[in-house]
């Protein structure tokens, strides 16, 4: 359509990155994840092409540290390479993992790519056809970043495009550090038509329209968290003068982590969730065709498998079954993990109506359940009391995410099998 242009907004590539919090891959798996984060970058340029867009974004964290690799730096290279010959111009801001005093082997650009300084918000001007935009960016000098970096954002007196790029925890997000930190206020003030955020590693709009303001999420997830979990990729952005017609969201990753949640209520038996499992690992394959997957199990509700989940060793073995039933297909699925949250068929209420050590430890949890602050400190306090040396923190840390409320639910569920086992005998 006469006036009309296509660009590309990608971010947080974390090219070269390790993985994090992968319980031991076969060899395989390590060498695809290897080589994950790089095929990414090759597939968005292969997008930005394709889709015939003028330009592409880049919102910040290029790669994973400031002392760079050499291998994640070529590999970019090529990529701007390829973008410059097929005439698509790029545009580069450098965020907290990259900071701009890390080190480069790279002294020369390809034509056509333009890497924004740190001293101020700068603007180019692109012309597009008929179309003339403005992008606006500032890059990280160093890693540590607290200035409102988006007031210094000011829309062109031109009639054109603008869009603001830049890498910044928009609206305080909890789950990322808090970098270049800036209200939606903030950006309404700057008169941009599209924000094209990074830092943020889940894809979404904090506002669709007067102006666009958009994280497009990393390009390949780095771990089993949920916000490295789903597909990972671009925005395809298709603009009319300085209005936005539409944004779509096309993937570009190559492994995938997902996770498969499977309620034990009316599971029978460790067999029957053997199968349960495998159909509902399958129904990801399916949902995530032509994609690798890394998958983590969690095992949630009461039923009377739990017991039998819980002998040790048993969970183990389960996952060892699954990840065999799965070996050498192409592409990949390997069984990250299985978390087991379930729990036993106990009757708490029934519990809670004796006299003895059970309904006295009830009473214990429901008296730290009543205050979170309690419950914390109770957790880690009995972590540094138990076991040897460090072996109750590590295994604290291994829940990972889990609040000190989930893991007290484990320990009481735990100890009230355990009891009622011993007063069967």
């Amino acid at each position: 359509m006469s006036g009309s242009l296509r660009f590309v907004h990608a971010a947080d590539l974390h090219l070269d990155t390790p993985f994090q919090g992968i319980a031991g891959p076969a060899p395989g798996v390590v060498q695809a994840l290897q080589e994950a984060s790089l095929q990414a970058w090759d597939n968005l340029v292969t997008l930005t092409i394709e889709s015939e867009a003028a330009f592409l974004l880049i919102a910040g964290d290029i790669y994973d540290g400031a002392d760079r690799g050499v291998r994640a730096q070529l590999r970019f290279l090529d990529g701007l390479r390829r973008l410059s010959a097929a005439g698509v111009e790029t545009f580069v801001v450098h965020g907290n993992h990259d900071p701009l005093d890390g080190w480069s082997a790279v002294k020369e650009w390809p034509g056509g790519v333009t890497v924004f300084g740190s001293d101020a918000v700068e603007s180019v001007a692109t012309r597009v056809g008929r179309q003339t935009v403005h992008v606006h960016g500032i890059s990280y000098r160093t890693r540590d970043v607290q200035d409102n970096l988006a007031k210094g954002f000011k829309r062109s007196r031109a009639k054109s495009l603008n869009i603001g790029l830049l890498h910044a925890n928009v609206g305080g997000n909890a789950e990322h550090a808090s970098y270049a930190p800036c209200s939606l206020t903030d950006l309404d003030a700057a008169g941009m038509d599209y924000w094209a955020l990074g830092h943020i590693h889940k894809q979404q709009f904090l506002r669709e329209g007067g102006p666009w303001v958009a994280y497009s999420g990393d390009t390949q997830g780095r771990s089993p968290k949920p916000s490295e979990t789903g597909p990972k990729g671009a925005l395809v952005v298709d603009a009319s003068g300085s209005t936005i017609d539409s944004v779509r969201f096309e993937p570009v990753d190559v492994v995938r982590f997902v996770t498969c949640t499977v309620d034990v209520h009316d599971v029978a038996d460790v067999p029957a969730l053997q199968s349960r499992l495998v159909e509902s690992v399958d129904e990801l394959r399916r949902a995530n065709a032509e994609r690798s997957l890394l998958v983590r199990v969690v095992l949630e509700g009461r039923g009377p498998v739990a017991s039998d989940l819980h002998r040790e060793g048993a969970v183990a073995d389960l996952c060892g079954e699954l990840r065999a039933g799965y070996e050498g297909l192409d592409p990949f699925v390997w069984v990250e993990s299985i978390k087991d949250r379930s729990r036993g068929g106990l009757d708490l209420g029934a519990l809670r109506e004796r006299d003895d050590f059970s309904a006295e430890l009830l009473s214990l949890a429901d008296g730290l359940a009543a205050d979170s602050d309690v419950m914390a400190a109770f957790v880690e306090g009995a972590g540094g009391m138990l076991g040897r040396p460090g072996q109750v923190e590590r295994a604290l840390r291994d829940l990972e995410a889990e609040a000190p409320d989930e893991v007290m639910a484990e320990a009481l569920e735990l100890a009230l099998d355990g009891l009622e086992r011993e007063a069967d005998r």
